[in-house]
């Protein structure tokens, strides 16, 4: 028989062990950090340029984990979330991600109909979400959310943008002072174009422009003509659209065939800028169409960015082309893969390694309180802007005082910079439809 001295000893060197089996794995688990990435991986939204940024996400996940993860020895772990193009389905995704996977960050999310409900919810369960693409300012706007940061443009800059890009240019291209220019107004009825459209409109008026018509649509409409003969009885110069695929498409066959004419067309990011796609369905007919986002890393001259940021920008150009579209011209690469790639690493580079460091961990109050204290200034990103996030109690608490877009326009089958004019690629750009389009007003 074994003496009391000696069961105690075992029974304390067997609990030493299951302590030490328990806490191996723990270690093993605060060595790794979970990131669920949200996207559209099928439905209209994944080719309007949310697969897009989800490989743009996953490339520079990639590229972290290949130097040893964050501040070298933090791997992520990336969990994909396939929002399908449904809000429900988005709001479920999210729920999974965050409550089943226990992911530490969620980020993500293209459409700002899904963004909104989302933003909401994660707040309050207390957990920190990442937005790297849906724009629309409701999804921040008067929310005081305490949890949820925006790196990524807001809409009304978007909407602000386009009517100031067509004022600047009105005198010198459409021969006529701003309060002379006829526009009008078209959008997808949900966050993201009533929040674009409703700041083209507010523009509008403050430049003295006639807004001769603002209407909405369902994105799920299978006919659009009677939109389209409303806006021929009001004889536009210039229309301002903001849409994302399918509609967008079907909107322009229908402005064929019933012979809508305008002298200058604006899209709003979405699918206005995956111009591969457009060109898909309108071939070079697409020459003179714009588009507003935040801007392609590989247009922006390196020189004018902060040191290493321009090789960042090569190394996504290198990686989309070997894993996604090999033949691809660096420049025609959609700006969208630079959304996904230079938020999540704004994310990697500046917030999580200063919650660690600084603030004990990446729970949600310390991605929180590192995030109010990102101070990025201009050209400190590979998309040129800054980054510093309105405090708590703004009434637009987490979103990005110093992001901008930019102003694009299809010249030669490319997207080129053409405002504002500090950052354009083209200092006397075409602005007007060629007279070779089958949309421009004769």
């Amino acid at each position: 028989m074994r003496s009391p001295r000696i069961l105690s000893a075992l029974t304390t060197l067997a609990a030493v062990a299951l302590l030490t089996a328990s806490a191996a794995p723990a270690m093993a688990q605060a060595q790794t950090i979970k990131i669920g990435t949200l996207y559209d991986h099928s439905g209209p939204f994944s080719a309007a340029g949310s697969l897009n940024c989800w490989r743009g996400a996953k490339m520079i996940i990639d590229y972290v984990n290949e130097k040893g993860g964050v501040l070298g020895k933090y791997k992520i772990v990336q969990v994909d979330g396939d929002s399908q193009s449904k809000a429900d389905v988005a709001i479920n995704e999210a729920e999974r991600l965050l409550n089943v996977e226990k992911v530490d960050i969620l980020a993500g999310v293209y459409s700002s109909a899904h963004a909104v409900p989302i933003a909401e919810r994660v707040d309050k369960q207390k957990k920190f979400l990442w937005i790297t693409t849906a724009i629309a300012d409701a999804v921040v706007k008067d929310r005081n959310l305490q949890y949820t940061f925006r790196p990524q443009p807001n809409g009304s800059l978007f909407g602000t943008g386009t009517v100031d890009y067509i004022a600047h240019y009105a005198q010198d291209k459409l021969k006529k002072a701003p309060k002379d220019i006829r526009a009008a107004i078209i959008y997808e009825d949900g966050p993201y174009g009533a929040g674009v459209a409703a700041s083209n409109e507010s523009e509008a008026k403050k430049v003295g422009m006639q807004v001769v018509l603002k209407e909405g649509y369902s994105i799920q409409a299978a006919d659009l003509s009677s939109l389209v003969t409303k806006l021929r009885a009001a004889r536009p110069d210039v229309l301002f659209h903001t849409g994302y695929a399918p509609d967008i498409a079907l909107f322009l066959r229908q402005t064929k065939e019933q012979g809508l004419r305008v002298r200058a067309y604006i899209g709003h990011g979405a699918g206005h800028s995956q111009i591969d796609k457009l060109k898909e369905g309108f071939g070079n007919e697409i020459e003179g169409f714009h588009t507003v986002d935040p801007i392609a890393s590989q247009l922006l001259d390196p020189k004018k960015l902060k040191p290493g940021v321009g090789e960042l920008t090569q190394e996504m150009v290198k990686r989309y082309r070997t894993q996604f579209e090999k033949d691809i011209p660096p420049l025609a690469i959609a700006p969208h893969v630079s959304m996904g790639f230079n938020n999540i690493w704004i994310l990697l580079n500046d917030v999580v390694p200063r919650a660690i460091q600084k603030h004990g961990g990446f729970g949600p109050e310390a991605l929180a309180a590192a995030a109010r204290e990102t101070d990025i200034p201009e050209g400190g990103t590979m998309q040129g802007y800054g980054v510093k996030f309105h405090p708590a109690g703004h009434p637009m608490a987490g979103q990005n005082m110093r992001a901008f877009a930019a102003v694009f326009q299809v010249v030669d089958g490319e997207f080129k910079h053409v405002y504002p004019p500090v950052i354009a690629s083209l200092t006397n750009p075409p602005v007007l439809l060629p007279t070779s389009s089958p949309f421009l007003s004769r």
